[in-house]
């Protein structure tokens, strides 16, 4: 396979250091240039400001969903990513308020009490104490102690006020003259970042699912019994030829009249595309899954994505070897398709046989490449993981050398990951997607 001189990867996380240098910079002129605060307390305060404004919206594209980085990088990498920015936003924004009500108690001879219901009466300083409370709000709910005990859609519900808190920012920026009008550059810097940060997600999140719905009008052409608990719709629509699809990622599925509409789930592609018809498979494991079964032909789908880095876009060696948990076999399935004959080996690991989902599928798929098949069924215990360094390297004896796809439950991800670091398998060889909207 033809060597890249820089991998998709590397070329995306080059692209985003860059602009968040570039905007770094940027922000430290305007600091220096625009003057300092009523005393060193505000001076500082300000400049905590500037930095939460560009944590802000740089929060923004990273949930963008624009499809250059996600291709690249991949939902899951940058929904992390996004995750420690945003706390790091809470932490930036708590510092910058505590630090202009230190400096006006200082100014005014008066307690940091007095201060803040003062400062409430002030337009400006009100829109960003409501932001910064939103925000303080959003991040109590993202601690992973509650974020498991809520309801995604309850979880995400209180997540969406924070586009009320950008909101409320940008006009607290606006009052603000002495960061946002301080100059005319400055105000062309910040109008520049403020409109390409919302355009990208507004692009990304709303006008392209809209035109790509509107343009492929996809629906249900084929529901698939594939076994008592495991289903595979087919979805057709118009020009599916020129929906920028690959074998490896997903889509986040809604089907009007099965669900409320806020109710969304991600499904991996278990075929690869062939501009005809896209396929999901899925276990029922919620009540959202298991009413596919019941889902009638014609039925119209709508359709976001498709998303995801889990393609053959990373290739970096001839061989590969494509591990496998349970469901997560959907996207590997995709992936087999378009290996070429000759050095493929699956792992497959299910409770039993019974459990292998799309298992004929994939026997014959692998057999037509030529390839190698094991089915890794039993109990996981200690002393008895299939995915110990060792006894991977007994199946594949050379996985150092070929590229890894993993997919599969938490756990078992972990667990692989783990056992491939362990045998010194490079890093840029090592794929992996967790496929989720949180």
């Amino acid at each position: 396979m033809r060597q890249r001189t820089v991998a998709p990867v590397v070329a995306a996380r080059w692209a985003l250091w860059t602009f968040v240098i570039v905007n770094l910079v940027i922000v430290e002129v305007l600091f220096l240039t625009a003057g300092t605060g009523k005393n060193g307390v505000l001076t500082v305060a300000k400049f905590f400001g500037l930095h939460a404004a560009v944590l802000m919206l740089f929060q923004l594209l990273l949930v963008a969903r624009l499809p250059w980085l996600d291709r690249r990088i991949g939902m899951d990498r940058l929904t992390v990513w996004h995750r420690w920015v945003g706390f790091t936003l809470l932490w930036t924004i708590l510092t910058h308020a505590v630090l202009v009500v230190l400096g006006y108690a200082r100014l005014d001879d008066a307690s940091m009490t007095k201060t803040f219901f003062a400062l409430a009466g002030v337009p400006a300083s009100l829109l960003g104490m409501c932001a910064a409370m939103i925000v303080v709000v959003v991040a109590a709910v993202s601690a992973r102690y509650v974020r498991r005990r809520l309801r995604y859609e309850t979880w995400h519900g209180v997540h969406l006020l924070l586009y009320l808190a950008l909101g409320l920012a940008l006009v607290h920026q606006l009052l603000e003259t002495t960061t946002f009008n301080s100059s005319v550059p400055a105000k062309a810097y910040w109008w520049t970042l403020w409109l390409f940060a919302f355009g990208s997600l507004v692009a990304g999140r709303i006008v392209m699912p809209l035109w790509r719905n509107a343009y492929h009008r996809f629906q249900v052409a084929e529901v698939v019994h594939e076994s008592d608990d495991v289903v595979s719709v087919h979805v057709t629509g118009r020009h599916l030829d020129r929906l920028p699809a690959s074998a490896g990622q997903f889509c986040i599925w809604r089907f009007p009249g099965h669900n409320h509409w806020w109710l969304a789930n991600p499904f991996s592609l278990s075929a690869a595309p062939d501009g005809r018809t896209l396929r999901l498979t899925a276990k029922a494991v919620g009540s959202t899954s298991a009413g596919l079964r019941y889902l009638p032909v014609g039925s119209r789908a709508f359709v976001e994505g498709p998303y995801g880095a889990f393609t053959s876009l990373h290739r970096t060696r001839p061989g590969a070897l494509l591990i496998a948990g349970g469901v997560g076999i959907t996207p590997i399935r995709a992936l087999l398709e378009e290996e070429p004959a000759g050095d493929v080996v699956v792992l497959y690991r299910a409770h039993n046989e019974n459990d292998a989902v799309l298992l004929d599928e994939v026997r014959a798929l692998v057999a037509d490449r030529g390839g190698q098949l094991h089915l890794l069924t039993g109990r996981t215990g200690e002393g008895t993981s299939p995915f110990e360094p060792d006894r991977l390297r007994a199946l594949v004896p050379d996985v150092a050398d070929r590229d890894v796809y993993v997919c599969g439950p938490p756990p078992m991800t972990s667990a692989v990951l783990d056992a491939l670091r362990r045998s010194k398998v490079p890093r840029r060889q090592v794929h992996s997607e967790r496929f989720g909207l949180a």
